[in-house]
């Protein structure tokens, strides 16, 4: 059974996939024992085609493929359900992410005192990101933070470390990967932010448009806001 499994939902990214396998291979090959677990949304170019020859040449590489769009929360959600280790690592498709981070996470997740962190989350302290994007999410950052006071810098990154099971007993519901420090913490889970490198995409385009993010934030705020407010956990005792 693998320790750690990576889950990389994709739409249309084919000309990020085999650099990001490569330099996930490099960084976890030798150290711990993985699985890595692509989850392609349904999309229209050849990401599939490219992921099945891949996984012909990667003994460590699982594809999954949706055959209908669902999104990006949903196809993380996919993978982690599909996912055989305890823990799992998120890493966006677009190779924004720097796969030698996840060996870090894991040293300290390792380390740390408590075993009651459940979610290690990657804070982009500097961002390779267009201006009016690192705007618009130093904005999003700030409302969230003030509504749901779950004192974490930047939700949306997508490198992320968590428990499987404590991720699946999370309540789903589409764009809840923005959320996953709230609704941890509502859980009764401590969080961790940690620093992590960010880097330009190289190729392909963005999914998302600062507007379309913004219409569908304020209602997932409020629905969060809701679950927070509505939450109550109770302490338990086999006897």
């Amino acid at each position: 059974m693998p320790d750690v499994s990576v889950v990389v939902p994709v739409f249309n990214e084919r000309d990020n996939i085999p650099s990001l396998v490569a330099e996930i291979l490099a960084a976890l090959r030798g150290h711990v024992r993985f699985e890595i677990v692509y989850v392609d949304d349904a999309s229209s170019d050849d990401s599939r085609a490219l992921l099945a020859q891949l996984k012909a040449t990667t003994p460590e590489l699982r594809v999954i493929a949706h055959l209908t769009q669902c999104g990006q929360s949903t196809a993380i959600r996919t993978g982690v359900k599909a996912a055989r280790a305890p823990w799992i690592a998120t890493l966006d498709g677009d190779g924004q992410n720097d796969p030698a981070d996840i060996p870090r996470l894991l040293a300290i997740r390792d380390g740390a005192d408590s075993n009651a962190t459940k979610l290690y989350a990657g804070w982009r302290v500097h961002r390779r990101d267009s201006g009016s994007k690192r705007w618009a999410s130093k904005w999003a950052n700030a409302i969230r933070s003030r509504l749901l006071h779950d004192a974490t810098p930047d939700t949306g990154c997508g490198i992320k470390l968590f428990e499987r099971a404590a991720f699946l007993d999370l309540p789903y519901f589409d764009h809840m990967h923005r959320y996953l420090p709230a609704l941890m913490q509502r859980a009764g889970w401590q969080v961790q932010s940690v620093p992590v490198n960010h880097r330009p995409r190289s190729a392909g385009v963005s999914k998302y448009n600062n507007l379309g993010r913004a219409l569908v934030g304020i209602a997932d705020l409020r629905g969060v806001a809701w679950l927070i407010r509505r939450s109550r956990r109770c302490d338990v005792q086999e006897l």
